[in-house]
């Protein structure tokens, strides 16, 4: 039968029942434009807490880990070689945090092309002197230029320049809540106590925040040298090797490659995170859950609104098999009319759905926990829309198949018979 006859039949039934066709097509509409919608709100709010914790972990961490001797004396002694050694409350060995020949290892780091880069990190154990009162806290000596490229550092610091914790000698930038507590301006001078009992001046040039107030009343940074400086360490002195891999997903291969080449302890992100990394998962599915479950709905509208279009056009089906249209064709025509529901509804519902991510994307968010957000996170992966389009036009298609179905075996004498 001829392809444009089929096509204007299909049309002129679904302009004869417009206002059931405008239902459906309201329904895919407004299935598809929650679907687009809830995926950007969701996957923007994941890659907001990803960025939170996952941005600021490098993706392998090598280092020292303080444990107990393998070998402990007892059993390197020829009198019990041959007993079994029952040891209780083991001490750690002779082991210290330094990473041997770190600068060799940082360099053999650099030039493995699996790695986007690499940055050494020193951390020191002090106390700021406020009065009387000593205040325990932290300082992550870090090489402020790479920690701002691999590990967006400059988006966290709040007020004051990053890049003056290089170029301020004896400088820090204070945690947010330990700024406060210290009562410190940008410019003021803190004065901090090692652990080993030395004193020393450090000038505020900035506020870092990282969204975690328990973190930000003790964390503080300062560059490598200064740092080195503050715990009377030579200049390749370093405590922790941060890598930050092209791909993530190799960094558990990683780890277990340098801890052997290097014979150092090495941690992957994954296994750092692993509680985060499942809960962002979670989220995930869940946003897509409902979204394909929404699109399901307006399936099963589409599949009401047929079915009665069926019954109320006997007539006209039985005609136009009685006019020489076969099954084939009165199937092909009902398909045309659910694919056209679902092909218009999806449409509009992909370009509804982008407007109201624009719409969340522009409402104010401001949080004290959260200083680099000023709007709702969206994420406008193509995808989602790619998705959104093909489970439209599956979902309207599966809707439309089995009305279509029935309607091409319709016997058109018995219907112009009962009438």
């Amino acid at each position: 039968m001829n392809s444009r006859l089929i096509v204007g039949i299909a049309k002129s039934l679904l302009l004869a029942r417009w206002r059931q066709t405008l239902v459906a097509a309201v329904g895919v509409t407004f299935s598809i434009a929650m679907f687009i919608t809830l995926l950007g709100f969701m996957n923007g709010l994941n890659d907001l807490l990803d960025g939170l914790i996952l941005n600021r972990t490098p993706h392998v961490r090598l280092y020292n880990e303080i444990k107990p001797s393998d070998n402990q004396p007892v059993n390197a002694s020829a009198q019990f070689s041959d007993s079994y050694n029952f040891i209780s409350s083991v001490k750690s060995g002779i082991s210290r945090q330094e990473i041997y020949d770190s600068g060799p290892i940082l360099q053999a780091v650099k030039a493995d092309a699996r790695v986007l880069g690499a940055t050494p990190k020193l951390t020191a154990q002090v106390f700021f002197n406020e009065g009387t009162i000593e205040i325990t806290g932290v300082i992550n000596g870090v090489d402020v230029e790479e920690e701002s490229r691999l590990f967006n550092f400059q988006d966290y610091v709040t007020a004051g320049n990053y890049i003056d914790a290089k170029n301020v000698a004896n400088s820090i930038i204070l945690g947010n809540g330990l700024a406060e507590i210290l009562v410190a301006d940008i410019g003021d001078v803190v004065q901090v106590t090692t652990i080993q009992g030395e004193r020393f001046p450090l000038k505020v040039v900035g506020y870092f925040q990282s969204g975690i107030q328990e973190i930000d009343k003790v964390q503080s940074y300062a560059s490598i040298s200064t740092t080195q400086k503050l715990l009377g360490k030579p200049a390749n002195y370093m405590t922790d090797i941060q890598v930050k891999l092209h791909e993530l997903d190799m960094a558990p291969a990683v780890a277990k490659e340098y801890e052997q080449i290097f014979n150092i302890d090495a941690e992957d992100i994954q296994t750092a995170n692993a509680q985060f990394d499942t809960g962002s998962s979670i989220r995930s599915l869940i946003s897509y859950a409902v979204g394909i479950t929404l699109l399901i709905v307006a399936g099963f509208g589409i599949f009401n609104i047929l079915n009665m279009m069926i019954y109320e056009k006997m007539d006209s089906i039985a005609i136009l098999k009685a006019t020489g249209f076969s099954g084939r064709d009165v199937n092909l025509i009902f398909l045309l009319i659910a694919l056209s529901i679902g092909f218009f509804g999806g449409l509009v519902g992909l370009v509804m759905g982008f407007v109201f991510s624009v719409i969340i994307d522009n409402i104010p968010f401001n949080t004290a926990a959260l200083p680099t957000v000023k709007t709702y996170p969206v994420n406008y992966n193509p995808v989602f829309y790619f998705i959104g389009g093909f489970f439209s036009l599956i979902t309207t298609y599966l809707a439309g198949f089995f009305p279509a179905r029935k309607a091409s075996r319709v016997d058109p004498v018995e219907i112009i018979r009962g009438k």
